[in-house]
């Protein structure tokens, strides 16, 4: 089973707020932890087409999209497709799967050097998505966390319906 360290109840404010969402993707793994691939593109709450797997491109592309595009000025770019293709799987096997947690580690890993080179209030390079505001790297740091949080409700939901399995 993924490891998950809780959250100090005492920290600096960036140790605090990385520690938020280091908890939150160990978190998402957990949900996966011991599925197949075919449970992983399960779509247990019709009719939504949301599945376990299409989650953890998701939140990868995300974190790419805020860390690397918005704050950074990486090149703008979409992971797997424009529009929702990141939910979008349908078909997949064991070596799809590993190349999904490789994209999403790898985008966790730049995203946490991208915080700890920056402060906290240092505003981003491009303007988010749909407006025309330059968030602060602790706006970001937030951001993910509740996006994080929200889509581990769904990963609750999906992982129950599959096998029972329950728990944080």
């Amino acid at each position: 089973m993924t490891e998950r360290v809780d959250p100090p109840f005492a920290a600096d404010e960036k140790t605090m707020l990385v520690s938020f969402l280091e908890y939150h993707r160990a978190t998402l793994k957990r949900k996966c932890d011991g599925l197949s691939p075919e449970q992983l593109l399960s779509r247990a709450v019709p009719p939504s087409q949301l599945c376990l797997l299409g989650l953890v491109r998701h939140l990868a592309d995300v974190e790419y999209a805020w860390f690397r595009e918005v704050f950074a000025g990486e090149e703008q770019r979409y992971l797997y497709g424009p529009g929702d293709a990141d939910l979008d799987v349908w078909e997949t096997d064991e070596a799809a799967v590993a190349q999904a947690w490789k994209t999403f580690d790898e985008q966790a890993v730049a995203a946490n050097a991208i915080i700890a080179g920056s402060d906290l209030d240092a505003l981003s390079s491009r303007t988010a998505r749909r407006s025309d505001h330059r968030p602060t790297l602790r706006w970001l740091v937030v951001h993910l966390i509740e996006e994080y949080a929200r889509h581990n409700g769904h990963a609750d939901l999906l992982r129950e319906a599959i096998d029972g399995a329950i728990g944080e």
